[in-house]
């Protein structure tokens, strides 16, 4: 659509009006000039500013409140009330544990709260609103009512409104309503914030701002707070759910056969219960998913990429096709007018002087049109009476013009394969430099209204504009990494496709010399995505093309990402898995992206896929060790109440056990490099590890235990069987330490070398073995236990090796 501007024509509205299907506004006066300081200082003192927070991160409270109160925490709280009342203090260590491990929680997440939020300020949307006179930037929260606030192409609509200013202004309204076809905008028709403009311009006034603006919280809402979908999060919740289950009705098993086999000794037999009961808890590994994810957004800040969603880093590490926008992501925004080619015997010096004044008519130009400007400035006193904004989907802008001479000209800037028809031999031309990897713009006289239909077809060419895109120095490198990762990388771009194919080709990019033509793709899902499947590189893609260019990978099962900074890619950003915008991009982008590049670098994506290759990688590993705790802490605590008998550890040792076996070794493990594929069926990978540990582990301590108890004799016999006990499961529990450790480098062997010296110093230390009840009698059956922990570390190996042949995920 066009809007003709003529001489002494005012578009402003003296007052605004409500639009005609949306809620009725406030009657809020239009001024052109916008609102004195005054006026604003009087409207903010009066509460009428935007001042609804666009929070990128949980809170303060909300974290501490996340860490401090959950399930297990409070479980383990009323556990450490009773053991302290009951017990010495070496029995209650673990409740230290647990306000360590939440206090770190809480500072790592404070930390990752505190550069999420300033890198958000960064990047937050900073609209141009008049005032005195003038137009300024202010942060979206300053906006007051009344104020007229500008618009542009890609603008986002930050508060509700009445349109005051139109020109050609076209606003894509897809995030309220899911309609993706561009709304029309007329100077009285309403605007909703969530909205962006498409095309053209205009200002509207802001009629509802802050809570009043309710389309606001929910655009907000839908394209901010869309949750990425997290494997890891939501297998963990399962994993928790079924560890419940399966606590409960044992725990209070143990308790109670506990109370009738020793009935002499209530204190020892609570204070063994909860040494039962504790290491059932997988306490530790919801924290150190915050802790690894938390990290994860504190490295990728200082390299200014903004994490808007903390699962988005795992998001993209489990992608396997990566869709790029050739234009600001394989190139540099600026471009450069290397060749003007004259054709059909037109005048150079008048084309020249076309092409300044088209670069004039355009109070907001792309990157192409800028170039023109800067190689043609506009010398000539021509007045433009008509104007059409660029707009992807047409490939094409046009203008109608008042020569000096008093002659009307129009005429049209775009895409020859759009403005010529087939077969012309000008196209020939045109391959010949796309090939090249040069971008070619066709400039054509028409007859007529610009927006008349078919107004295309009726071109007359005058010359062609040839621009070279500057390759970003960086992008290379990336596409070389995704290669060795065996991740697709899928080039889709509006524009010619030989083009595109020659600037993918100059990369390094496999199959870029095979490029297709996205106006010849078949419109069936499974049809298209045979051919994206096949094919590396894509020109004239169409915005809704991008859409379903997306959605058909995805019906194949591929885990999608896709990178834009321009308005024609919210659509497509939205519907991806993980959608990645620039920094320099339209408000729109960045509203919808999940990750934002707020460095313009497209070399920061393989860091973003290395962080969330370590977090899925590293919580895998220490998941396991976790787990294979909770399984064998259950079946102990089964077994002694089928037995009948006392449950052989303290929670001192359980809690030696832990700290050495899990808890130090998952904090390295968790934070450690880690650049495994990510891999899917996260509860199912970690459940077939941690069952058979579990069982091995459990069955050789319980055989070790029975053994002791036939073993000693005499009032301090339980001690020597605790003790016995102790040593097997640690030296089970290491050795799934050591599987997990792998494969192995210096500081890995390092760490389980040290844990193992750490239990030896216990054992050889007088006052820790007092400190931690452990103390070995005699030498048979300490060496026994060692043959029992031997065996069952060969039984674990041999049971995951197995698992690993016979449960392949």
């Amino acid at each position: 659509m066009t809007q003709r501007v003529g001489p002494g024509e005012d578009t402003a509205q003296s007052t605004a009006r409500s639009g005609a299907d949306g809620p009725a506004q406030a009657e809020v006066e239009h001024r052109p000039g916008g609102l004195s300081s005054a006026e604003v200082a009087e409207r903010v003192a009066r509460g009428e500013v935007n001042d609804v927070p666009v929070r990128n991160s949980r809170s303060a409270v909300d974290i501490v409140r996340a860490n401090v109160f959950t399930r297990f925490n409070a479980i383990i709280g009323v556990l450490w009330v009773i053991m302290l009342f009951v017990a010495p203090i070496q029995d209650s260590l673990f409740g230290f544990v647990i306000i360590a491990n939440t206090g770190i929680g809480i500072v790592q997440e404070l930390r990752a709260k505190k550069t999420l939020d300033s890198l958000a300020v960064i990047g937050e949307a900073k609209p141009k609103v008049r005032r005195d006179g003038a137009a300024t930037e202010v942060p979206t929260s300053k906006i007051v009512l009344g104020d007229c606030v500008e618009l542009g192409p890609g603008d986002k609509v930050v508060v509700d409104g009445v349109v005051a200013e139109s020109d050609s202004l076209e606003v894509d309204e897809s995030l309220l309503t899911g309609e993706a076809d561009p709304v029309v905008k007329h100077p009285g028709d309403q605007v909703m914030s969530g909205s962006f403009v498409v095309v053209g311009g205009g200002a509207f006034t802001a009629t509802k701002v802050g809570r009043e603006a309710y389309a606001a919280q929910l655009a907000e809402e839908a394209s901010r707070f869309t949750l990425v979908h997290s494997e890891l999060r939501s297998g963990i919740s399962t994993i928790l759910k079924y560890v419940t289950w399966m606590m409960v009705p044992t725990a209070i098993g143990l308790i109670l056969s506990q109370l009738v086999v020793k009935e002499s000794d209530l204190r020892g037999s609570i204070a063994r219960t909860v040494g039962g009961i504790v290491p059932m808890i997988p306490e530790g590994l919801v924290l150190l998913t915050s802790v690894a994810f938390a990290i994860g957004v504190v490295r990728l800040g200082r390299r200014q990429c903004l994490v808007q969603e903390l699962p988005a880093i795992e998001g993209l590490a489990r992608v396997d096709v990566v869709c790029l926008d050739k234009t600001g992501t394989l190139t540099e925004g600026g471009m450069d007018v290397t060749e003007l080619r004259t054709l059909n015997g037109a005048d150079e010096g008048y084309v020249r002087t076309v092409l300044g004044a088209l670069g004039e008519s355009d109070p907001r130009p792309n990157a192409s049109l800028q170039a023109i400007i800067d190689a043609y400035p506009d010398g000539e006193e021509w007045r433009c009476t008509q104007a059409l904004p660029f707009s992807s989907a047409r490939k094409y802008s046009g203008a109608a013009f008042s020569e000096r001479d008093g002659e009307s000209s129009a005429w049209l800037l775009g895409a020859p394969d759009v403005l010529l028809a087939d077969g012309d031999p000008v196209l020939a031309e045109t391959d010949g430099l796309n090939e090249k990897g040069l971008r070619v713009l066709l400039l054509a006289r028409v007859d007529g209204e610009l927006d008349a239909p078919g107004i295309a077809e009726r071109a007359e060419a005058a010359a062609l504009v040839v621009l070279e895109q500057r390759l970003r120095p960086d992008a290379s490198d990336t596409l070389a990494y995704f290669s060795e990762q065996n991740v697709a990388a899928k080039v889709i771009s509006g524009d010619n496709a030989v083009s595109v194919g020659a600037v993918a080709g100059k990369l390094g990019l496999a199959g870029a010399e095979d490029t297709v033509d996205a106006r010849k793709l078949p419109a069936g899902t499974e049809e298209m995505a045979a051919r994206l499947d096949e094919h590396t590189v894509f020109g004239r893609v169409s915005p809704q093309q991008k859409r379903s260019m997306v959605g058909a990978l995805q019906s194949r099962g591929h885990t999608v990402a896709m990178t834009g900074d321009g308005v024609n890619d919210v659509l497509a950003l939205k519907d991806a898995d993980i959608g990645v915008s620039m920094g320099s991009g339209s408000e729109a982008t960045k509203a919808v992206a999940q990750i934002v590049l707020l460095n313009n670098s497209f070399a920061t994506l393989p860091h973003v896929v290395a962080e969330g290759r370590r977090v899925i990688g590293n919580i895998t590993r220490v998941a396991t060790l976790f787990l294979v705790k909770t399984v064998y802490s259950v079946l102990l605590a089964i077994l002694v109440v089928i037995a009948g008998i006392e449950y052989p550890f303290l929670p001192r040792h359980l809690t030696l056990l832990s700290t050495l076996t899990i808890g130090v070794p998952a904090f390295f493990l968790a934070l450690a490099p880690n650049k495994e594929r990510a891999k899917p069926q996260f509860v199912k990978r970690v459940m077939r590890y941690a069952v058979p540990g579990g069982i091995v582990a459990a069955a050789a301590t319980f055989l070790t235990y029975q053994l002791a108890r036939s073993h000693y004799t005499g009032p301090d016999a339980l001690g020597a069987e605790t003790s016995a006990a102790t040593l097997t499961l640690f030296l089970v529990s290491i050795w799934v330490l050591a599987i997990i450790a792998r494969p192995y480098t210096w500081w890995r062997i390092a760490l389980v070398l040290t844990m193992g010296g750490a239990f030896l110093v216990v054992l050889a230390v007088p006052w820790l073995q007092d400190f931690f009840a452990l103390r070995l009698v005699g030498t048979t059956m300490p060496w026994l236990a060692v043959g029992i922990a031997a065996a069952g570390a060969a039984a674990v190996e041999l049971a995951w090796r197995w698992v690993e042949r016979r449960f392949p995920v």
